[in-house]
């Protein structure tokens, strides 16, 4: 584990003689102190980490990192300029005062990073990053101690947390990777070292803040173009996308392909979606083909299932044991299937939306039973793509569902675009806000009724999931 010996060396690169105090985690946010861990105060734009250090420390922490004066009650050491004088009393916790607390976690994290002996697999792309570092984790326990990053904690603090719970009993670490500005994949690399990438697709997600297309591509890119050379290094692409497939040009390392197509490394066939029941479908993988059945909803979940397989493969895996890690059942889900008290199914996706993400839960609502209502709401951050993206939903809304029911501002493009299709504007209904929408399904639910809600994360549409879910 990580020593006070060690936060000392990395960021004054200095080598003290300390007792051997561990630190038993790192935390932005004093409500997840546990005794013995490293408070990182980090000035925000709304809150001021320096504000909570009082609460940090009656919850147990060790030791806060600052960069500005706090209350002088504290005994502080500055790291900023050696020779550092740093005297240990085990009954008064400690301020470690530097120039910038944010880059010195992600200068603690590159550290640490550094001193262990382990494989990084880091994953990326615009949809399926997180369900996909989940069943990879899954797929990797199974042979070797693994630990994946918690949550989305996938940006410039979470990466650098993440790493620092890692011990040296750990094997492998999947890193989720999170894309917004150019720049950032490949500063995420510089710390987290990983010697596999699995880029999952490119799609509109994050436009508004990214960019063009082409820019999203360069920027989850950047993941490949930082692996190490082959052997070492192994590039995880998925050929069914253009944009993924020709990243196997800018990087060193062994590129892998997985997809639908047979010219991939690894591919399936033979699709067939059981709706909750999960789906089957053929592996295919140097000249050997394995039928297998998995829990995992929607047609779409195959390329889900074929990167942790492909992370399974190169990780020197078998399939025996690659199978096994996909029938585990701890891997997080985030589509979750519940029941309305009218015995309604409703297909709770509300997470988060994008037009690719969207389309794909449409596609498992049409291979459901009864009446197929979908509930969407806008999706947003898509920037110039935000029109057409509205517009190509309610494009396959309109041959999927038997009634179309949107909310928000940015939804209304869903709605016109699905009646240009063809659909019957009498099963159009649109609100403007969550309360309108669950007045109108609270009467309007049949007990046979499908029902798929999503929408961006931002719309908050799990109150409408809440309000009509049976909790008895």
């Amino acid at each position: 584990m990580l020593t006070l010996t060690d936060l000392v060396e990395a960021l004054t690169d200095t080598q003290l003689d300390l007792p051997a105090q561990v630190i038993t985690d790192a935390v932005v946010d004093s409500r997840q102190v546990i005794p013995g861990c490293l408070f990182i105060a980090i000035p925000g734009k709304k809150v001021d980490g320096h504000d909570f250090i009082e609460s940090a420390f009656q919850q147990g922490a060790s030791f806060a990192l600052i960069e500005h004066e706090v209350d002088s009650k504290y005994y502080q050491v500055d790291l900023r300029q050696p020779p550092v004088d740093l005297v240990l009393n085990s009954d008064s916790p400690i301020c470690l005062r530097v120039k910038n607390s944010l880059e010195a976690l992600q200068e603690i994290a590159r550290f640490w990073r550094s001193k262990l002996d382990i494989r990084v697999i880091g994953i990326t792309g615009s949809v399926g990053k997180s369900t996909s570092k989940e069943l990879i984790a899954e797929v990797l326990s199974e042979r070797y101690r693994t630990l994946r990053s918690p949550g989305n904690l996938n940006n410039e603090i979470g990466l650098p947390l993440t790493i620092l719970k890692l011990g040296s009993g750990y094997e492998r670490a999947v890193l989720e990777m999170g894309f917004y500005v150019p720049g950032e994949i490949k500063f995420l690399c510089d710390i987290a070292k990983p010697q596999v990438g699995i880029v999952t697709n490119i799609g509109t997600v994050h436009a508004e803040r990214a960019g063009s297309i082409d820019v999203i591509a360069a920027g989850k890119s950047e993941l490949v173009q930082e692996l190490p050379p082959s052997p070492e290094g192994i590039a995880i692409l998925n050929y069914d996308d253009p944009l993924v497939r020709s990243m196997a040009d800018i990087t060193s390392a062994r590129v892998f392909y997985y997809g639908l197509d047979p010219k991939a490394d690894l591919w399936a066939d033979q699709i067939q979606s059981l709706g909750l029941d999960g789906i089957q479908f053929c592996f295919h993988y140097e000249g050997e083909s394995l039928y297998v059945k998995i829990p995992m909803i929607g047609q779409h979940s195959v390329h889900t299932a074929l990167r942790a397989a492909a992370v399974g493969l190169v990780e020197g895996l078998s399939w025996p044991e690659i199978i096994q890690g996909f029938l585990s059942g701890h891997a997080q889900i985030r589509l979750v299937a519940v029941r309305s008290r009218k015995g309604a199914l409703i297909i709770d996706d509300t997470y988060n939306a994008s037009p690719e993400s969207t389309i794909a839960a449409l596609n498992l609502l049409a291979d459901l039973n009864g009446r197929k209502l979908a509930v969407l709401g806008d999706m947003l951050e898509l920037g110039q793509y935000e029109k057409q993206g509205h517009g190509l939903v309610g494009v396959r809304a309109a041959e999927v569902a038997d009634e179309l029911i949107t909310v928000g501002e940015r939804a209304h493009e869903i709605a016109k675009s699905a009646s240009l299709a063809g659909f019957n504007n009498d099963r159009i209904h649109e609100f403007n806000a969550n309360h309108e929408v669950i007045d109108f399904l609270d009467d309007f639910l049949q007990p046979d009724d499908s029902v798929l809600i999503k929408g961006s994360h931002g719309m908050h549409m799990e109150e409408i999931v809440a309000a009509l879910e049976d909790v008895s």
